[in-house]
Formats: structure tokens, C-alpha cells, sequence
């Protein structure tokens, strides 16, 4: 061990020097700051990406917002108005002024019905897309022929124009009947082969019921398609959700309905079955009798 620990003034000198040199750059490398003042091209890199995972983040939150699409303020429901930020007031407020069937003809008199803020009538009302005959009325001519004039006397049941044979160009003499809503009537009509009856007209999307009075003027339903009918008193559940707008459930209830009444005795007694649509009632009687 003495050997390993004995030195020369020349080696010990050595040893020294290095000791201060090891301590000399522990010093420098503490306290002097080597970092570059200007970013390298691997910062600007990081940067760039960052921005673009910003971006990215911002358009997915855009894209996660619910789109508004063209809509008839008319049928504005509970969920479809909150969803554009009305309150509950004012979707009530719509819904009674519907009730009494009347209708929003613009965006003014739907604030004035609703009495949403200024703000958000901005906001919604140029998604607002009301029927042709609102928003393009035809001028009245003086060769108009329509007989819904008040001097004009009820057309007989000769006199009307078959409704299953009427073409585009006769259904839109009609006031209040456009290339879309003549074009509605027949692709209904083909669909079906048919309408069964006038009442049938209130089943194409956009027809307003003084519109569809004033075709009934002009128009009727001269050659019924074919259809099966079913006594309702007799008929099965298997053979009543065959009809339009009736389900399971509601054959069900009408099945249940029928044996405690023993039979009904008119179809206006349907109205009193649980669930039963009745604004179709008069599309129901159609494929029903007694």
C-alpha cells in the first residue's frame, strides 16, 4: 500500500494542476450559460406542429356544433327549438298560436307570435324556408279562373277535373300552387297508384289546407285506386297494422277497445283508443268500414 501513496514533488505537482483544471471546468460549466439566443430549426419545427394541432382542435370543436338546416318555422317541435336556443315560453307560445291553425307566414310575425329577442331572429331566420306560394305568390290575373271566387258558383261534381288524371300545368291555376307542390301532388299520386280520395291530399309535404280547399274546388278524386278494406269490428290485428299509421300497439288497443264496447258502432269512437292517431283518423277510414 506505501507504494501506491508515495509520490515525486514532479508528480505531486501533476496531481495539483489536475485537480485545478477539474474544478476550473466544473466552475465554467456552472456558471457560464452556453444556450443559443436565436431558436433552432427543430424549435421552429415544434412550433409549426403545435400550431397545426391548435387548428385542428378548433375545427373539430366547429364540426362537433349542431348544423342548422333549411326548416318550416311552423313545425318547429320542442327539441328542434331548443336546439336553436329558444326558451320554453317561446316554443309554447308557438305551439298555442298553431293550435289555433293559424300559420308563421315570416320571420317577423313568427318574433311577433314567439317573442324571441332581436338576436336570435338574426341568427335563425335565414334558415327559415317557408312553401313556394308564401315566398313567390303568383299575381292575380284577370283570366284567373279558379273557382273560389265568391261570385263564382260551387263547380259540380262533373264539372271538376279528375284528381288522379289532372296534369302539372292544370294544378298550378290553383293560387297557392307551384311547380314544386304540382310536381309533390303527382309524385304522391304515381307512388301510390292513386289517390283513394280527396281527403288523401293532406298527406303531400307542404300543402296548407286553404290550399288544398282550393283544389277540391277545381279537382276530386273521379277514380279511386283499389284498396282492401277491413270491418273494424271483425278485423285482426295482423290485418289492421296492414293500414296506414296503425302499429301492434295500437291494433292492440283497438282490439281491447272493441270487445269491452261489444263492437263499435262509428269510427268517431276510435278517437277514445289510447294512442290512437287521430289527426289520421280520416286517412284511416278510408281502409275501414262497419
Amino acid at each position: 500500500m506505501k507504494s501506491h501513496f508515495q509520490f515525486s514533488n514532479q508528480q505531486r505537482n501533476g496531481i495539483f494542476l489536475l485537480l485545478i483544471i477539474i474544478i476550473a471546468m466544473q466552475c465554467i460549466y456552472a456558471f457560464v450559460d452556453f444556450s443559443e439566443d436565436t431558436p433552432s430549426a427543430e424549435t421552429n419545427e415544434i412550433e409549426v406542429f403545435r400550431n397545426e394541432l391548435d387548428s385542428l382542435r378548433l375545427l373539430e370543436v366547429e364540426n362537433s356544433k349542431p348544423k342548422i338546416y333549411p326548416f318550416n318555422p311552423n313545425y318547429i317541435t320542442d327539441y328542434k327549438g331548443y336546439t336553436l336556443g329558444m326558451t320554453n315560453e317561446e316554443i309554447d307560445r308557438l305551439h298555442r298560436f298553431r293550435e289555433s291553425n293559424q300559420w308563421v307566414n315570416s320571420a317577423k310575425q313568427f318574433q311577433e307570435v314567439t317573442k324571441v329577442s332581436d338576436s336570435l331572429l338574426n341568427k335563425i331566420s335565414p334558415y327559415f324556408k317557408f312553401p313556394d306560394w308564401i315566398t313567390n305568390p303568383k299575381p292575380k290575373s284577370n283570366n284567373y279562373n279558379n273557382s273560389f271566387a265568391k261570385n263564382d258558383k260551387p263547380k259540380t261534381f262533373n264539372q271538376k277535373v279528375d284528381l288522379n288524371k289532372a296534369t302539372a300545368s292544370q294544378l298550378q291555376k290553383v293560387y297557392g300552387v307551384g311547380e314544386k307542390l304540382s310536381d309533390r301532388i303527382i309524385k304522391y299520386r304515381t307512388k301510390f297508384g292513386g289517390f283513394i280520395a280527396d281527403v288523401e291530399l293532406s298527406e303531400v309535404y307542404g300543402l296548407m289546407p286553404e290550399v288544398i280547399e282550393r283544389i277540391r274546388e277545381d279537382f276530386t278524386v273521379k277514380t279511386p285506386r283499389a284498396i282492401q278494406t277491413y270491418n273494424i269490428n271483425s278485423a285482426t290485428r295482423d290485418e289492421l297494422v296492414l293500414i296506414k299509421y296503425i302499429d301492434y300497439e295500437v291494433a292492440n288497443n283497438i282490439i281491447e277497445e272493441r270487445t269491452l264496447r261489444e263492437g263499435f258502432r262509428s269510427f268517431e269512437e276510435l278517437t277514445k283508443i289510447e294512442d290512437f292517431p287521430i289527426k289520421k283518423l280520416e286517412i284511416i277510414k278510408l281502409y275501414l268500414r262497419l
